[in-house]
C-alpha cells in the first residue's frame, strides 16, 4: 500500500504520456488492422520461393529443408534477399530492433516489400525498441505495413520505466524473447539474432557470435501460427498507441535519413546489392547448402507473460519437455553451444547422469571475459565444476576478436571491445539438432517466452556439430585438479599453449564485481 502511494505521487509529479498496455482497453475497441486473415490465404508452395525447391518440398513425408547461417554478415544478407525474394507476406518477431545501419537497410528492404504490396508484420518487444519514435516504429505509418509493440510500458518516459519495474515486476520483467523471420509462409529463419549491427558486423564494438538456421517447408507454417496467437494476444498493442510513432514529421525525417545514407554510402550500397543479388541468383539456381530431413516447431504461448508468479515458478513449458525427451533418448554423445548456461538442480542431475551412462558431452559456454552478464556466470560457477567432475567435456569462449566465424586471424586488424558467444543450439547422437532463441538458463525457462526448432536430419547434425566443435578450438578447455580450477587453451595466432589459474583476460573487479553477484537469486538472473 506504501509502495503504491509513492507511486502514484511519484507519476503525479513525472507525468508523461500514458498508452493502453492491451487489446482490452476500450481506448482500442475501435481500432481495425490494416492486415487480416484473407492476405493469407494463398498457397505458400506455389510462391516464387517454394517453387524453386517444389520437388525437394513435396518429396516424401513432412520434408523441410535446413541451411545453416554461423556468421553475421551471410544471416544479414539471407534476411535482406529474402525479402526482396517476397511475394505475399513477411512476418518479423524479435525482442530487439536497433536504430544503426544494417537494420536500416532491413527497414528500407522491408518498405521495398510493401511498396510491391508485400504485407508486412512486425512484432517487437517493447523493452527491445529502446525509443517511441524507432525507425521501425514509424513503417507502421505505411499501408501495408503494420508493427505491434508486446508487453508494453504504460509510461513511455525512459526516466519513469524502472519505477514501474518495481510497481509491475511480475509481467515487466517476463519479455518476449522470440526471434523469427518469415517469408512468403514458406521460409523461416530463426536462431539466436535479433536485429542489429551486433550480431550481423563484425567491426562493430561489441560483436555477437551467433547462428541462424534458413528453414524451408512446413517448419515455416507452423512459425507462422505461433506468430498469430502473439499478434493476436492482447499484450500485443499497435504502434500507433505511441503518440510518437504518428509523427508524420519523424517518418519525413527517416525518408530524408535513407535518401542521405544512399548518398553518403552509394559505393557500400552498390556493394550490399550486388552482394544480395549474388545471394538471390544462388538460392534460384539451387546451390543453398539445404539438408532435407523432418522438423518440429516449438513455441511457449504469449499468455506465459501474464502468468501470476506462483504459476510462473513452477511454469513447465512444451519446451522443456521436448528437451528432456530428447536427453532421455541420447545414447552416444550431446553437443551444446550455450551462451548462458545455468541448468538448474534437475538439468545438472539428467546431464552428470547422461555422462556417467557413456554419453559423451561437450559443452561450449561465455567466459568471465566474453560474457555480457557476468551475473549469469557467476551461477554458472556453480555447476561448471561438477558437470567436469562427472567428464563433460567443459569450454568457454576466448575474449579474443579472431574468433569470429569466417574470420581469419590477422594481427593488423582492429580489435573489437570483446566477442560475446550468443548461441543456443544442441546436437543429440549426431543426428537431432536444436536451435532457437531459448536460453539453458532460469529466465528462458520460467519468464522470457522461447521459440526452438528440433531438425531429424544426420547430414545437418553433422554440420552443426563441426561448427561447435570448431568454437572450442578458440575456447578454454576448463578443468579441475585438487579442486582447483585451470583454463588451457591455445589463442589463435600463436603457437604455445597457455595456462590460467584465474578467468582468462579478466580484471581483478570483474572478478570481484562477479563474486559480489552471486548474492542475486538465480531465479533472477
Amino acid at each position: 500500500m506504501f509502495l503504491e502511494k509513492i507511486s502514484c505521487l511519484f507519476f503525479g509529479l513525472f507525468g508523461c504520456a500514458t498508452i493502453p498496455i492491451s487489446m482490452h482497453d476500450k481506448r482500442l475497441l475501435e481500432y481495425k488492422p490494416k492486415i487480416s486473415d484473407q492476405d493469407f490465404k494463398y498457397d505458400p508452395t506455389k510462391t516464387q520461393i517454394a517453387k524453386k525447391y517444389k520437388k525437394e518440398l513435396t518429396t516424401g513425408r513432412a520434408r523441410s529443408g535446413a541451411t545453416l547461417i554461423d556468421d553475421g554478415l551471410s544471416a544479414f544478407v539471407i534476411r535482406a534477399a529474402f525479402a526482396r525474394m517476397a511475394t505475399k507476406t513477411i512476418d518479423l518477431q524479435t525482442y530487439i530492433y536497433s536504430n544503426d545501419f544494417s537494420s536500416h537497410i532491413l527497414i528500407d528492404e522491408l518498405k521495398n516489400a510493401a511498396d510491391r504490396g508485400v504485407k508486412v508484420r512486425v512484432l517487437i518487444d517493447d523493452y527491445g525498441t529502446n525509443s517511441d519514435i524507432a525507425d521501425v516504429i514509424l513503417l507502421n505509418q505505411h499501408p501495408n505495413i503494420e508493427v505491434k509493440i508486446f508487453n508494453a510500458v504504460k509510461k513511455r518516459s525512459r526516466f519513469l520505466y524502472y519505477p514501474q519495474m518495481l510497481m509491475d515486476f511480475n509481467r515487466l520483467n517476463s519479455r518476449m524473447h522470440n526471434k523469427l523471420f518469415i517469408v512468403d509462409n514458406v521460409a523461416l529463419i530463426t536462431g539466436g539474432r535479433n536485429v542489429g549491427s551486433n550480431y550481423f558486423m563484425p567491426e562493430t564494438a561489441v560483436n555477437f557470435s551467433d547462428t541462424d538456421v534458413l528453414f524451408m517447408g512446413a517448419i515455416a507454417c507452423d512459425a507462422t501460427k505461433s506468430f498469430n496467437a502473439y499478434w493476436n494476444h492482447h499484450l500485443a498493442v499497435p504502434a500507433s498507441v505511441i503518440p510518437k510513432a504518428c509523427s508524420r514529421h519523424a517518418l519525413k525525417k527517416l525518408e530524408k535519413q535513407f535518401k542521405r545514407l544512399a548518398r553518403i554510402n552509394i559505393i557500400n550500397k552498390r556493394k550490399y546489392d550486388a552482394i544480395i543479388s549474388m545471394t538471390i541468383r544462388e538460392f534460384n539456381r539451387k546451390n543453398f547448402d539445404f539438408s532435407w530431413g523432418s522438423g518440429k516447431f516449438i513455441a511457449d504461448p504469449p499468455g506465459k507473460v501474464d502468468l501470476p508468479p506462483e504459476r510462473k515458478a513452477k511454469y513447465v513449458s512444451e519446451i522443456i519437455l521436448a528437451l528432456n525427451r530428447l536427453w532421455n533418448k541420447t545414447q552416444k554423445s550431446a553437443y551444446v553451444s550455450a551462451a548462458y548456461f545455468v541448468p538448474g538442480k534437475d538439468g545438472l542431475k539428467k546431464m552428470c547422469d547422461e555422462a556417467k551412462s557413456g554419453v559423451h558431452l561437450t559443452i561450449v559456454t561465455n567466459s568471465l571475459a566474453s560474457t555480457n552478464a557476468p551475473t549469469v556466470y557467476g551461477k554458472w560457477e556453480e555447476y561448471r565444476t561438477k558437470l567436469i567432475q562427472s567428464g563433460i567435456d567443459v569450454y568457454e569462449f576466448m575474449l579474443s576478436a579472431e574468433n569470429r566465424r569466417g574470420k581469419k586471424h590477422d594481427r593488423t586488424r582492429k580489435k573489437t571491445r570483446f566477442s560475446v558467444m550468443h548461441s543456443k543450439t544442441m546436437v543429440f547422437d549426431d543426428k537431432i539438432s536444436w536451435i532457437g532463441s531459448f536460453n539453458l538458463d532460469p529466465r528462458s525457462a520460467y519468464y522470457n517466452t522461447e521459440n526452438v526448432v528440433i531438425f531429424e536430419s544426420a547430414e545437418f547434425a553433422k554440420k552443426l556439430r563441426d561448427m561447435i566443435i570448431d568454437d572450442t578450438k578458440t575456447s578454454w578447455h576448463v578443468a579441475v585438479n585438487d579442486g582447483k580450477t585451470t583454463w588451457n587453451g591455445l589463442r589463435p595466432g600463436n603457437t604455445k599453449p597457455r595456462i590460467y589459474h584465474h578467468g582468462p583476460d579478466t580484471t581483478i573487479f570483474r572478478r570481484t564485481f562477479k563474486i559480489l553477484t552471486k548474492i542475486i537469486p538465480e531465479k533472477f538472473v
